[in-house]
């Protein structure tokens, strides 16, 4: 994800907002999901303007199952490149969706952070009616645990147990604003393109008014994406209970995935505590 380059780019239109900096989706299908192995279906539901959008559900392999884990992904691609970081929780007792926002993948519409979070609410609809009175588990990844913040402050968050939020930032202008100071060509005028930026759906806004639930947040230090200092401003903000975790080595939202032969176990023994919680 280039911010700087689109940063410049939404400069030089005189465009505002966030939609066209920090949502970068594709159409492609990055790997069938009958390629991992495991049982699948699709989900087809709609946001609350009537937009159609898809995901991903796939059952537990063991009954009855603990919960439901719904992914918010990140920034780039779609749910076909994402859903790898999440799917093998369903070998662990979980049912597990991935799904995708407006404008990504096969879903309709056209991209918009605010639509993005309209969708995220509908998501969590469709979970809790999928799998009724089963406990919910929410991960958000980068700019998904952004959405998934917001869209929990808005839906309530009834019936979600745990949050898991990797290598999210706290303020989308802030974070514009260290991408345009790593160019030449930016850096003098990263404080003004940064005020292009709107906050108004900043995680720092509703991280402290969310579900006293346990919340884990995980960052590298090294994140070449999205500064380390950003995730630890976020942690900062955020009540308890909570416990965050350094990923030393790791590259941007890698724990579950090439980092996943440590840091998976330690994702289920912090749900299994959380589950437990009443």
């Amino acid at each position: 994800m280039n911010f700087s380059r689109a940063l410049l780019f939404a400069a030089t239109l005189g465009l505002s907002g966030c939609t066209n900096v920090f949502l970068q989706p594709d159409r492609a299908l990055h790997l069938h999901p009958d390629r991992v192995g495991v049982k699948w279906e699709e989900a087809l539901f709609q946001s609350r303007d009537g937009t159609a959008l898809t995901g991903l559900w796939f059952p537990s392999v063991k009954a009855p199952a603990k919960g439901v884990v719904l992914q918010f992904h990140g920034n780039g691609e779609n749910m076909t490149s994402h859903y790898l970081s999440v799917y093998w929780l369903a070998l662990e007792g979980y049912d597990v969706m991935a799904f995708d926002y407006r404008g990504y993948g096969s879903a309709g519409g056209t991209k918009s952070l605010a639509g993005s979070v309209e969708d995220g609410e509908a998501a969590l609809a469709y979970a809790r009616a999928k799998a009724p009175g089963l406990p919910l588990v929410v991960i958000g990844q980068s700019l998904g645990g952004a959405l998934a913040l917001a869209a929990l402050d808005r839906d309530g968050g009834a019936g979600v147990r745990a949050l898991v939020l990797d290598s999210t930032f706290s303020s989308y202008r802030r974070v514009a604003r260290d991408k345009l100071g790593q160019l030449w060509l930016t850096w003098p005028l990263q404080w003004p393109l940064s005020f292009l930026i709107s906050d108004r759906l900043a995680p720092e806004r509703f991280i402290a008014r969310r579900r006293p639930i346990p919340l884990l947040m995980l960052h590298a230090p090294r994140d070449p994406i999205v500064p380390y200092r950003e995730g630890r401003r976020l942690y900062d903000l955020a009540p308890g209970p909570k416990e965050f975790w350094d990923v030393p080595g790791a590259g941007h939202t890698e724990a579950f995935g090439a980092r996943g032969a440590e840091y998976r176990p330690r994702l289920l023994h912090f749900l299994d505590g959380a589950l437990r919680i009443q």
